[in-house]
C-alpha cells in the first residue's frame, strides 16, 4: 500500500509536464524536452534533500536513541518533548516577528527623538519576554 502511494505521489509531476510537453512541442520540441528534462532533474533534487532530511530526523529520534542504550533507564514522553519544543520554538518565532517590528519602531523613534531610547527599549524587552514565557512553558511541560 506504502508503494503504491509513493509512486502516485511520484507521478503527481508527470501530469502537468506532459500537457506542457504536448502544448510546447509542435511549435519547438528541443527546447520542449530540454526543459523537461531540466524540471524533472530540479523534482528529483527537491525529492532527494526531502528524503534526507527524513533521515536524519529518523536517524536523530528519540526512539532510535533510546534503542541504542544512550538513556534507557529513563522513560522519555515523545509528547511531551515534542510539546516543550513546539512551545519554545513557535514562542521564538513569535518573538522574532515581535522584536521586528517593535524594533525598527524603537530605532525611528529613538532616531528622532533620543529621551524616548528607554520607552523603545522596554517596548522591545517586554516583546522579547514571549521566548521566556515559552521556556517556561516548556520546563513546565518536562518533567
Amino acid at each position: 500500500m506504502f508503494l503504491v502511494f509513493a509512486v502516485l505521489v511520484g507521478l503527481v509531476p508527470v501530469i502537468p509536464a506532459v500537457i506542457y510537453l504536448l502544448q510546447n512541442g509542435k511549435s519547438n520540441p528541443s527546447q520542449a524536452v530540454s526543459r523537461l528534462v531540466n524540471g524533472f532533474n530540479g523534482f528529483n533534487f527537491l525529492v532527494g534533500l526531502f528524503a534526507a532530511g527524513l533521515a536524519v530526523v529518523w536517524f536523530a529520534s528519540p526512539t532510535s536513541v533510546l534503542a541504542a542504550g544512550a538513556a534507557q533507564e529513563a522513560a522519555v514522553d515523545q509528547y511531551a518533548t515534542l510539546a516543550a519544543a513546539l512551545s519554545t520554538g513557535l514562542a521564538c518565532i513569535g518573538a522574532g516577528i515581535a522584536v521586528g517590528g517593535s524594533g525598527a519602531a524603537a530605532v525611528g523613534a529613538t532616531a528622532e527623538k533620543p529621551e524616548s531610547f528607554g520607552r523603545a527599549l522596554i517596548f522591545v524587552g517586554l516583546s522579547e519576554g514571549i521566548a521566556i514565557y515559552g521556556l517556561i512553558i516548556s520546563f513546565l511541560v518536562l518533567p
